[in-house]
């Protein structure tokens, strides 16, 4: 296995290819089904729920928990968001964890696996970097003896780590399953498999690189911080709250990155229920006092 551009290897490099291409393609060969009605309220169904499931892996497991410890939970709650999060085929925990922490450790500066503002210009090239280019450079080759110790430490998370190809098989079994279940007809699993599996892929695939691309790029911002993170308003539903990119990178341990009651940040609202439920504990929240502090804090920091 010859290592390729930023220390990846070819196989890395050629499996990433085919993760990025293949939901792609369902995805195109989805559009005229849908055209002709060759999808129903089941595949929709299905499609949804495994959305949200894989979804909320990565923004509250992989994202919020993991990476960022907003909240403390019972270890087989960390393992089952660890498994829901590899649905979403975005790489191993332990690698999404030690990039994602790198990110924050070099925000929009030299050494930031996935800024649209280094290396690769500030225009359309830094954009297709940071949304999949890097995806074929630096992904997944952060140390993670470095910026993921605990998560090597603990056995249950290396195991899933190590297994993440049985997850993804997994995440694609489970809707054919449920198609043949719930149509009793092989044609109902495979039309399930399409839309519940690799259509559902392709979509969280781009909303979740958006937050590295266009939440670095367009958008608003509130607070000083030293990077050019923004909030994207209209993000913020398809990426369960994950798209209040900028009031995340003020304030990073936060388990709600939504700060204002107009702000919807779904993950953020389930970590709260779990909190009710006994199921996290030591939840990070950002209070409006402590909003006023950082925001007088940035003013008289100004120059002038």
């Amino acid at each position: 296995m010859r290592a390729t551009l930023g220390g990846m290897t070819r196989l890395q490099r050629n499996a990433n290819i085919g993760a990025v291409i293949v939901p792609f393609a369902a995805f195109l060969v989805s559009l005229p089904l849908l055209w002709n009605s060759v999808v129903g309220w089941t595949d929709l169904a299905i499609l949804a729920t495994l959305y949200l499931a894989s979804a909320f892996g990565i923004t509250i497991g992989y994202h919020r928990m993991l990476t960022h410890r907003a909240f403390q939970t019972h270890r087989p709650v960390r393992y089952l968001f660890a498994i829901l999060g590899s649905f979403a085929v975005q790489g191993p925990v332990i690698g999404w964890v030690a990039d994602h922490r790198k990110h924050h450790a070099f925000t929009d500066q030299e050494g930031d696996p996935h800024s649209p503002h280094v290396g690769h210009g500030s225009g359309l090239r830094g954009l297709w970097h940071a949304h999949v280019g890097w995806l074929f450079e630096e992904n997944g080759i952060s140390d993670a003896k470095r910026y993921a110790p605990e998560l090597l430490e603990d056995r249950g998370m290396r195991f899933i780590s190590r297994n993440f190809l049985v997850w993804v098989a997994l995440g694609l079994a489970l809707p054919f399953g449920l198609g043949v279940a719930l149509t009793g007809g092989l044609a109902g699993g495979l039309t399930a498999l399409l839309w519940g599996g690799l259509v559902r892929i392709f979509f969280l695939h781009h909303v979740t690189w958006s937050i590295n691309s266009i939440c670095h790029f367009f958008g608003r911002r509130r607070f000083e911080t030293e990077d050019r993170s923004t909030n994207v308003a209209w993000l913020a539903l398809p990426s369960l709250g994950e798209a209040w990119h900028h009031n995340h990178h003020a304030f990073p341990r936060a388990a709600q990155q939504g700060l204002h009651w107009w702000e919807i940040d779904v993950s953020g609202l389930v970590i709260r229920a779990m909190r009710r439920l006994g199921l996290a504990w030591n939840v990070v929240l950002i209070s409006p006092e402590r909003q006023r502090q950082r925001l007088a804090a940035d003013l008289n920091a100004a120059p002038g």
